[in-house]
């Protein structure tokens, strides 16, 4: 299910065509940015798939606002957890984001995004899309920005055909800590972030 999440984001993000420019430029200078890594013949090499990953993910960091999802994601336990705990939360939240996001990325098959609405309200933006495959399937997306201190937008959530990518994580890490702890939480974390990168 998540993998269908990062999937379909990346569709909504990989265009060029971005209607409402006052809350998506960021975001198109960052897709512009990635569809010229992926593009890229010498990138494609296999040789160069570390690079390339760097270079997606450096890439990608500009418009994810990892900590505020990652706070978001361990919902009230990121309360009880120490600055070291939230930094090493936050580190790991980021790794498994990222990570999971190129993977899905290097698969991009130019699918077709319309924007139906976008709506601002002071520091928060939500915008509308659906996304059409290239078997004329449809998800509808929308995703939520939050304007930081220095004017930029940074997506903190995403929502596909109704779910939140940020509730469907609180729900998991949520599970897991009131079954087998936090410390258990960080274990699955490190591991998927490892399996991710192999």
């Amino acid at each position: 299910m998540l993998t269908r999440f990062f999937f379909v984001f990346l569709a909504c993000l990989l265009t060029t065509t971005l209607a409402y420019a006052s809350v998506t430029a960021t975001i198109k200078t960052t897709v512009d940015e990635v569809i010229r890594i992926v593009g890229d013949d010498e990138m494609k090499k296999k040789a160069n798939e570390q690079r390339r990953r760097t270079a997606i993910k450096k890439a990608i960091a500009t418009i994810f606002d990892s900590q505020e999802m990652a706070k978001r994601s361990l919902g009230r336990h990121w309360n009880q957890r120490t600055p070291a705990e939230r930094k090493q939360f936050s580190d790991l939240f980021a790794t498994l984001l990222e990570n999971s996001y190129a993977g899905k990325i290097e698969s991009y098959n130019n699918e077709k995004i319309i924007y139906t609405k976008e709506s601002v309200d002071g520091d928060y933006a939500e915008v509308k899309s659906k996304v059409v495959t290239a078997k004329n399937d449809e998800y509808t997306l929308d995703y939520r920005l939050l304007k930081k201190e220095n004017g930029s937008w940074m997506v903190y959530d995403v929502v596909i055909e109704g779910v939140s990518l940020v509730s469907n994580y609180r729900t998991q890490f949520n599970k897991i800590i009131s079954t087998s702890g936090y410390p258990e939480l960080i274990k699955k974390l490190q591991s998927k972030s490892n399996e991710i990168k192999m």
